[in-house]
């Protein structure tokens, strides 16, 4: 399954909020440097899905705050 997120790095409060179907609004303290607000995104994801963090990989947007992750094991 594949979800659309918006990315909120250096956030006060970090929150995983369901906007659509499949389009979600992912909010982490990190900053966005060295890919450490994507680690955190990734995390967050896992913890609200209840999966392990090996079963999500961003498929686009790296670099955006706009971004497609694969999600596997649901």
């Amino acid at each position: 399954m594949k979800i659309s997120v918006i990315a909120k790095p250096r956030a006060k409060v970090e929150a995983v909020e369901k906007i659509g179907e499949s389009h979600f609004v992912v909010s982490v303290k990190e900053p966005p440097v060295e890919g450490r607000a994507n680690a955190a995104i990734i995390r967050a994801l896992s913890d609200y899905f209840g999966i392990t963090s090996s079963n999500l990989k961003i498929i686009s947007g790296y670099t955006s705050r706009h971004k497609i992750i694969d999600v596997s094991g649901l």
